[in-house]
């Protein structure tokens, strides 16, 4: 019996009884490869090479995350990248979880990108965008690049972009006024996206 305790069966179970929830999370998330890219490093006796990777991952249900990893071996490097994409997933707050609430725009270095809320039936304008886009669950959007083609900066400027994002509640609750306050009843027929984009931006 002390043999048993030692060996921590109970642990075990614990451990156990927790993993088919993590799985089921797990299942939820979509990865997407953006980017990989073969390293050479100049060593003793010749180069070495090694691969990185840049990944994406989402639930499409607004949260969205990415990673870069790097190894001998392309499946180690997805591997780390995948890893260090889910440690760091973002929430964005999405219209009718379809589109993004006003347009934005993100920069990193030289990259800059545009994203634009859009209407039903739009899809995906987004060009090398789309895979944070689409794994953040965003179904109508117009997305442009005006900076860099570099897939690091260009991912890291559209976080920016996303970072940015607000939902009416969010303004609301931030200047201690009603939902209703923040859209504004304009009978000059301007969308709700303009006036939350006005009131974000201010």
């Amino acid at each position: 019996m002390a043999r048993g305790n030692e060996r921590g069966g109970g642990d075990r179970r614990d451990r156990n009884r927790g993993n088919p929830a993590d799985d089921r999370a797990d299942s939820d998330i979509v990865e997407k490869l953006v980017h990989i890219n073969r390293v050479a490093a100049t060593v003793k006796g010749g180069r070495r090479f090694s691969f990185a990777a840049l990944m994406v991952v989402g639930d499409q249900k607004g949260r969205v995350g990415f990673g870069h990893g790097k190894a001998r071996e392309v499946p180690e490097a997805i591997r780390k990248a995948t890893e260090e994409a889910k440690k760091s997933m973002i929430r964005v707050p999405l219209r009718e979880s379809r589109t993004l609430h006003h347009d934005g725009n993100g920069r990193w270095g030289a990259g800059k990108v545009m994203v634009r809320a859009a209407p039903p039936g739009t899809g995906v304008i987004a060009g090398p965008m789309r895979a944070v886009l689409e794994t953040l669950g965003v179904q109508d959007v117009v997305g442009k690049s005006v900076g860099s083609s570099n897939p690091y900066n260009m991912v890291r400027a559209t976080f920016e972009a996303l970072k940015a994002q607000a939902s009416p509640r969010q303004v609301a609750a931030k200047r201690g006024k009603k939902v209703s306050d923040v859209i504004g009843r304009r009978s000059d027929g301007a969308s709700a996206e303009s006036a939350v984009a006005a009131d974000a931006e201010g």
